[in-house]
């Protein structure tokens, strides 16, 4: 048992305090008295493991490949670099997770104003669209080239992967970790072998990690490289993911998380930077070093079998490319939720989220395949990762920002060293995004002929703005204690104790038979609280009503009606000694959650009581779901009753 005496950890700011995940919220425990330091660093591995399958994904892959075919080995600084990026960035995150409570989007959201957070929050879903565009295009070629599925097709299958994220979410976290880490040790294996067969130079390798000058293509392809490798959804991702451990809230519990999370860090980013520079590599040693130019993906999987001789490097080529877009599929859509979730509050089911974010990516890459065939997907895997590059900035500034402010981090604020070399890293990015954003728009300024001036009069505003805010971010003064426009426990409560009672008319949904009393006892007690006119409405649901409506005079809707009548003339007859107002009864015929719906309506109900028969599944798709269909047609308050 360990004597050291717990010391007060900062306490997360009251406003804001919405789980992040709250699904795996603090689900892992940590039973850390008397463990070995290794079973203590095997409880906190995990999370930078699904962020490092981020830095593997097929974006990555068009990158190193282009880089290696076009220039050889000598990108392998760039990849270095983007790695030490990377580690940097990522343990500022899971600082910020695990000292705050909060992730970067919940940080974002309490920083800035309303403006400022939608405008952070479309760019953010810009990259997230962009990288599932790769992982769409990454996992659909890996099919194609294993299985022979045609690529239109493969990427159509590739929506159904939404089924594997729903098998995933219901294991754990935990459990979803190890899958992750599997997927990251076949893509490890996989490219272990294709270094074995390509024979790389490593005097050629060792040159490579010396840094060069870059400009033109060479700029392009290397932004390209940083943009896939510190990818901006992944900041906000591992500041979620941290927090599904339940660290003990004091300085020594949190400073030993902080610790054993930066090895975490290390360890599965290093793993991320040997399958990057093993991609980069095998690419320069199979294809550069025989002048072969590569364009596209299917290429370098036709040519390995071709220039190697042997059909187990494209065999392991394709299914370390789907390993890759799956793994990246998976943190991509929690990324996903955790942005939506951070900066609107706003929440949505993940599948629903998944399908939406997929079906954005699957509509240009349909076009550009069929406008522009396989090498069209080459190149819209490149542009991708210039996207995420060029939305970098407005991830990692406010995370330096937050990671160095005394205020929200306690003792846990970035030293002065670490503040320094975290600004130099974002300099670098600003830098080189400046530097592609001018280029670019030069060229296409070249390309525009006579919309010229149409290009730079839309281009340059949008950069120019967008570096504005860039600025503002980076040089605005702090504000403590800045809250943002929460709700206040205080004030609803106060505000709920003055609020008189509203409810002047009553409705009930009967069914015309034993349970209605159950119903109907609720109904009439807050018809008495309130003071409200009470209407019972019931639906003639069986084929005369269905086919006939209101002209239907089967036994049933007789014995409804009659039903209906007798019970509100008695309720009349007590109301007087009960407290109650008038009661009426109204009748509906055929489609039961649209008949009380329109009923409600027409009688100006302002409260609907209804029956819950805890249907599951296959009953509810027998019987039908009244209250669901009920709340989606109307705008008042429903009132759900067990029935007895």
């Amino acid at each position: 048992m360990s004597t050291h005496k717990a010391q007060p950890a900062p306490a997360p700011h009251r406003h804001g305090s919405h789980k992040s995940l709250e699904d795996v919220h603090r689900t892992v425990a940590l039973p850390m008295d008397g463990k070995p330091w290794w079973r203590r660093l095997f409880m906190f591995a995990g999370p930078a493991y699904m962020v490092s399958v981020g830095y593997m994904d097929p974006g990555n892959w068009a990158t190193d490949i282009e880089g290696g075919a076009r220039f050889g080995y000598t990108l392998i600084w760039v990849l270095l670099m983007s790695n030490m990026m990377a580690v940097l960035l990522q343990t500022l995150s899971a600082r910020l997770g695990l000292v705050t409570g909060k992730d970067l989007a919940q940080a974002c959201r309490e920083a800035y104003s309303t403006p400022i957070r939608w405008i952070l929050f479309v760019l953010c879903e810009i990259a997230i669209a962009a990288c599932d565009l790769a992982e769409l295009l990454g996992t659909a070629i890996g099919l194609n080239l294993l299985f022979g599925i045609p690529l239109e097709v493969a990427v159509i299958v590739t929506a159904f992967d939404v089924l594997v994220l729903l098998a995933l979410q219901r294991w754990g976290i935990r459990k979803m970790e190890a899958f992750i880490v599997v997927l990251v040790f076949t893509i490890g294996l996989c490219f272990i072998i294709e270094l074995f067969l390509s024979k790389p130079s490593f005097t050629g390798i060792a040159s490579g990690f010396v840094p060069r000058p870059l400009s033109g293509e060479a700029l392009y392809i290397a932004i390209g490289m940083l943009g896939a490798t510190v990818m901006p959804h992944n900041l906000y991702l591992h500041s979620a993911l941290v927090q599904s451990r339940d660290v003990h809230k004091s300085k020594a519990g949190i400073a030993q998380a902080c610790r054993y999370n930066l090895i975490d860090s290390a360890v599965a980013l290093n793993a991320a930077f040997f399958v990057n520079a093993g991609i980069l590599v095998v690419s320069a040693a199979t294809f550069w070093s025989r002048g072969i130019v590569v364009n596209e993906i299917q290429q370098a999987h036709s040519l390995l079998d071709n220039v190697l001789g042997t059909t187990l490097a494209p065999v392991a080529f394709a299914v370390a490319l789907i390993c890759a877009g799956q793994s990246s599929t998976l943190t991509g859509t929690l990324a996903g939720q955790i942005t939506m979730e951070g900066f609107l509050h706003f929440k949505m089911r993940p599948w629903l989220r998944r399908l939406i974010t997929r079906s954005l990516a699957i509509v240009p890459a349909v076009i550009v395949i069929y406008l522009m065939g396989d090498r069209g997907t080459y190149k819209l895997l490149i542009l991708s990762q210039v996207i995420l590059s060029m939305q970098l900035p407005f991830a990692v500034i406010p995370l330096v920002r937050f990671t160095s402010s005394k205020v929200a981090m306690g003792p846990f604020a970035n030293t002065w060293w670490v503040k320094a070399l975290a600004w130099v890293v974002t300099a670098i990015i600003v830098v080189l995004n400046i530097k592609l954003v001018y280029e670019q728009i030069v060229d296409w300024s070249h390309e525009a002929g006579d919309y010229r001036g149409l290009v730079l009069a839309t281009v340059v505003p949008i950069s120019a703005g967008l570096g504005l805010l860039l600025a503002w971010m980076t040089f605005r003064p702090e504000r403590v204690g800045r809250p943002v426009k929460e709700a206040d426990a205080e004030a609803v409560a106060r505000a709920a104790m003055k609020t008189p009672p509203h409810f002047k008319r009553i409705g009930v949904a009967l069914e015309a038979g034993g349970d209605d009393a159950v119903m109907l006892a609720e109904a009439v007690a807050l018809a008495r609280a309130h003071g409200a006119e009470l209407v019972l409405m019931h639906v003639v649901e069986g084929v005369g009503g269905q086919w006939y409506g209101q002209q239907a005079d089967d036994a049933e809707r007789r014995h409804d009606e009659l039903y209906m009548e007798q019970l509100a003339e008695r309720l009349n007859d007590e109301r007087q000694s009960g407290g109650l107002r008038a009661v009426r009864s109204v009748l509906g015929y055929g489609d039961v959650p649209k008949e009380v719906a329109r009923m409600a309506r027409e009688e100006k109900v302002d409260l609907i009581v209804l029956g819950g028969h805890g249907h599951r599944r296959l009953e509810d798709l027998l019987k039908g779901e009244t209250i669901t269909g009920v709340r989606h047609h109307v705008d008042i308050p429903l009132l759900a009753v067990r029935k007895r």
